[in-house]
C-alpha cells in the first residue's frame, strides 16, 4: 500500500513520515481556510470552521504535540491568509482554535479507546469550546456585557457547523481508503 510519498517501503513510524503527514494536514487547513474566506457569510464573524476538519481528522493520526503544532500552524496560516495577523480578529481566532484543539485532543485522549464519542462528539465539543473562548475574548476586548446578546447566535451556529463537520469527518473516516491507510499514532 502506498503512503503520502508514493513509496511502498516507507517507514510509517519515523519522524519524516510524521512531518509529511503534519505538513499535509497543515496545508489542508490553509486550503480549507482560503475556501472558507471565499464563501459569503450572513454575518462577518460567522464562519463554517472548514479549516478545523484536518485538525479533527488528525486526532487519531498524529501525536498530541503534533496536533497542537497543527493548530498553531492553522492559526498562523489563517492570520496570513485573512490579513488579520496583527489585529484583534487574530486574537479571537487563536483563542477559539487553541481552546477547540485542546478540548478535542483531551477528549480524544481520554475517550477514544472506549468508543464513547465519534467525530461528531469531538467536533461538537470543539465547536462549543471555540465559541466559549471567542465569547470570553469578545467580552473582555470588544463588547463587554453586551456579548450576551450575540452569544445565542454564535452558540447555535457553532453547534450546527460542529455537527455537520463531525458528520462529514465520520463519513470520510469510514469511507476513505487513503485515511484508513495512514498509520495510527500512539499519543505521547
Amino acid at each position: 500500500m502506498k503512503c503520502l510519498t508514493g513509496k511502498t517501503d516507507y517507514d510509517r513510524s519515523g519522524s519524516k513520515y510524521r512531518l509529511k503527514l503534519l505538513s499535509f494536514f497543515a496545508a489542508l487547513c490553509l486550503f480549507l481556510s482560503a475556501v472558507e474566506y471565499a464563501i459569503p457569510k450572513p454575518l462577518p464573524f460567522l464562519r463554517l470552521g472548514l479549516a478545523n476538519l484536518p485538525v479533527l481528522l488528525s486526532l487519531s493520526k498524529l501525536r498530541r504535540k503534533d496536533v497542537l503544532l497543527l493548530v498553531f500552524l492553522k492559526v498562523l496560516g489563517q492570520g496570513f491568509i485573512s490579513g488579520t495577523f496583527f489585529s484583534y480578529v487574530f486574537v479571537f481566532s487563536a483563542a477559539g482554535s487553541f481552546s477547540s484543539g485542546i478540548v478535542m485532543l483531551g477528549l480524544y485522549t481520554l475517550l477514544h479507546k472506549k468508543n464513547f464519542l465519534s467525530y461528531i462528539g469531538f467536533s461538537l465539543a470543539g465547536a462549543i469550546a471555540n465559541t466559549a473562548a471567542q465569547l470570553t475574548v469578545a467580552r473582555f476586548i470588544l463588547f463587554g456585557n453586551n456579548t450576551k446578546y450575540i452569544a445565542p447566535v454564535l452558540l447555535a451556529a457553532g453547534t450546527i457547523t460542529g455537527f455537520i463537520l463531525g458528520v462529514f469527518a465520520n463519513m470520510f473516516a469510514e469511507k476513505s481508503f487513503w485515511y484508513a491507510s495512514l498509520a495510527k499514532e500512539e499519543h505521547s
